[in-house]
């Protein structure tokens, strides 16, 4: 196949998942600003221009997140409507195979993925955070439930024997400022001796600095401005337990692995993630590998409907099988190298073994 057809398929790929993606953020920004305004519209900080602008921050990393999908569904509009305008008909009349005009598409994905890795996670990631912690600071001010459940904690040992526990609704991507905190100071008998709750609490040198304090004792709280609580918690070991790894940028991960390894924390949640990440690139490749095996038939009007859903239902199998394995990779329970890289395995040979049968016999 010639440069000139080669290119005409590599660009007509990457503009269609790029108007895919257009679409996708334009969707994704009014829900995101939409859900935003009404999360925060009655807070005193808040301005429509800065929801706008923080929902302008989340959209790197929604478009991540739906990035597998926006692949698969533009690669399979796109051979459709080369089907339809019988480009692909006179493609293989002129004796063009169809692993020579997928090659193309497949590049087409491979560059969005590589762009992905190095360029929208790392924005993604620090523009959620960024995000997060601004609507932290504007929700500063103590819990009033007894424990919320989707609140994170962590535990610290204290020099008389005892321990507190720290959760935070909301951390900044460092890990050195929780938001919402609260404390809970148990002694050596497993007695809770009081609860602590603070707007913001700082991590520094060998202390917790806690502001606009609320103390309670059985049948007493007061006020605090300010207090301080010794630790001996790292970066890292707060950074494992309250920031999610999806948070971190690919640059960050190593740091934080080594850093994890070193203070004895679990590390197979950002080793995870970190393989996925760079197995995304195969993953979008296959993804149009997918698209491939339900789009490159020729089909009359009226029977484009199941070849979609067929795809669809091909993307949220193999969507599927990516999270189980995560989950596995996250917990140790497998080496997060082969939950990464294992459906993507599996959907690639299963692609490949369909279009040999149907192109090679």
């Amino acid at each position: 196949m010639g440069g000139t057809l080669r290119s005409y398929f590599f660009f007509k790929a990457l503009n269609m998942i790029l108007l895919f993606m257009l679409g996708v953020i334009a969707l994704a920004f009014l829900i995101d600003f939409t859900e935003f305004s009404n999360r925060t519209g009655n807070l005193p900080q808040y301005s429509v221009a800065t929801a706008l602008m923080l929902s302008v921050f989340r959209m790197p990393y929604i478009v991540q997140v739906a990035l597998p999908f926006i692949v698969l569904f533009a690669t399979t509009a796109m051979l459709m409507l080369m089907n339809r305008k019988y480009e692909l008909v006179v493609a293989r009349s002129v004796g063009v195979s169809a692993w020579q005009f997928l090659f193309p598409v497949m590049a087409a994905a491979l560059v969005i993925g590589i762009f992905t890795i190095t360029v929208i996670n790392p924005a993604g990631t620090h523009g959620f955070s960024y995000a997060n912690a601004v609507e932290g600071e504007w929700r500063a001010r103590p819990s009033k439930g007894l424990l919320n459940q989707e609140r994170p904690w962590l535990r610290q040992a204290q020099d008389d024997g005892g321990s507190m526990l720290i959760g935070a609704t909301r951390a900044t991507p460092e890990g050195a400022t929780l938001y919402e905190a609260v404390f809970l100071d148990i002694d050596a008998d497993h007695i809770m001796r009081r609860r602590i709750d603070a707007a913001t609490a700082r991590l520094e040198d060998g202390r917790w600095v806690l502001d606009d304090v609320t103390i309670s004792r059985a049948g007493r709280s007061e006020k605090q401005e300010r207090m301080e609580i010794p630790t001996a918690l790292n970066i890292a070991v707060i950074k494992e337990a309250l920031v999610p790894p999806e948070m971190i940028s690919i640059y960050e991960l190593g740091g934080q692995i080594e850093a994890a390894n070193s203070f004895g924390v679990s590390a197979y949640p950002f080793r995870m993630q970190f393989h996925s990440l760079i197995a995304m690139p195969a993953l979008l490749v296959t993804m149009s590998l997918v698209a491939a095996t339900v789009s490159l038939r020729f089909v009359r009007s009226g029977q484009s409907s199941t070849m979609i859903l067929t795809g669809m239902g091909a993307g949220f199998v193999l969507y599927v099988l990516t999270a189980v394995t995560k989950s596995f990779g996250s917990s140790g329970q497998i080496p997060p190298v082969l939950a990464a890289w294992l459906p993507v395995a599996v959907a690639t040979l299963f692609g490949v073994a369909y279009l040999l049968h149907r192109e090679d016999g």
